[in-house]
């Protein structure tokens, strides 16, 4: 057996363009979507994430706002920063690109975003939301996920046992609540499991997210399962990889995601998606 691909590239494009309709039709009515980012630092990969995010924007017919600030700038003057973001009518998404420098807290940055305009899907009242079910913004990466899962007929999960390898606020733990409203029996693992194969030989969705190269093996898997790696590491060659075993699990799975080219571009999709979504709830569209 070889498995599919599922192709993030190609499901992506196809996203962003339904994006950009969306978008234009709100302009149509008077009102430009726009997301501002706020980058601190000069972290490489950071850098090339935020300009990756801004090209997106502007190539779906969304404005964008790319605010650069030295390492030096203090909590306080980010915090107002954001606060003055909060109360721009044009802004509907705010994304303050990770990780800040050491002397910035983090969660309170994101805490002090808007709710309506936390298109990362980063804030508790977002992960509150999505825990009990009511409307919020979902965190980019695991909704991501499972715009992959639907486009291989899998939106319903009943009956369907999966896998969370990783118990992070950004992936891990969403993706368990995203895979249960879908109606999936969940299972999260995480370092302080057990005998790991034991539980992902059951799973007919495997959701690998640990950063750690090869978590997930062939020998680990059920034959047919799918595999969602979400994981980004560089080989001894310095390619990029997942956090799978690719080259193994293809062999034995019923569709796999590549590395790149699998969730990677799905996440800033879905950051487009959720700022439309804030635009279009603003204009009461």
């Amino acid at each position: 057996m070889t498995a599919q691909l599922i192709d993030g590239n190609a499901l992506s494009q196809q996203l962003r363009t339904e994006v950009a309709a969306r978008a234009a039709a709100l302009k149509a009515q008077g009102t430009t979507a726009g997301l501002a980012v706020i980058l601190v630092g000069d972290n490489p990969a950071s850098q090339v994430y935020v300009r990756n995010k801004v090209k997106a924007c502007n190539d779906a017919g969304l404005h964008s706002v790319l605010e650069k600030y030295d390492a030096s700038l203090t909590e306080a003057e980010l915090l107002a920063r954001v606060e003055a973001l909060n109360n721009d009518p044009s802004i509907h998404g705010i994304l303050v690109q990770l990780p800040l420098p050491k002397h910035i807290d983090d969660h309170k940055v994101i805490e002090a975003i808007s709710p309506l305009k936390d298109v990362d899907g980063f804030h508790v009242a977002s992960a509150g939301a999505l825990m009990v079910g009511e409307v919020g913004f979902k965190a980019c990466t695991p909704y991501g996920c499972m715009k992959m899962l639907e486009s291989i007929g899998m939106k319903d999960l009943r009956g369907k046992h999966a896998v969370v390898i990783g118990r992070s606020n950004i992936v891990g733990k969403p993706m368990a609540m995203m895979l249960l409203a879908a109606n999936a029996t969940v299972t999260v693992t995480h370092s302080g499991t057990a005998d790991l194969a034991h539980h992902t030989r059951q799973a007919d969705i495997v959701v690998a997210a640990v950063g750690k190269r090869n978590v997930l093996t062939a020998d680990m898997l059920k034959p047919g399962a799918v595999v969602i790696d979400v994981g980004m590491n560089r080989n001894d060659e310095g390619k990029l990889c997942g956090d799978v075993d690719f080259d193994g699990c293809k062999e034995v799975a019923g569709y796999i995601t590549p590395v790149p080219g699998g969730v990677g571009p799905m996440t800033i999709t879905m950051l487009l998606v959720n700022t439309m979504e804030a635009a279009e709830r603003a204009a009461g569209v």
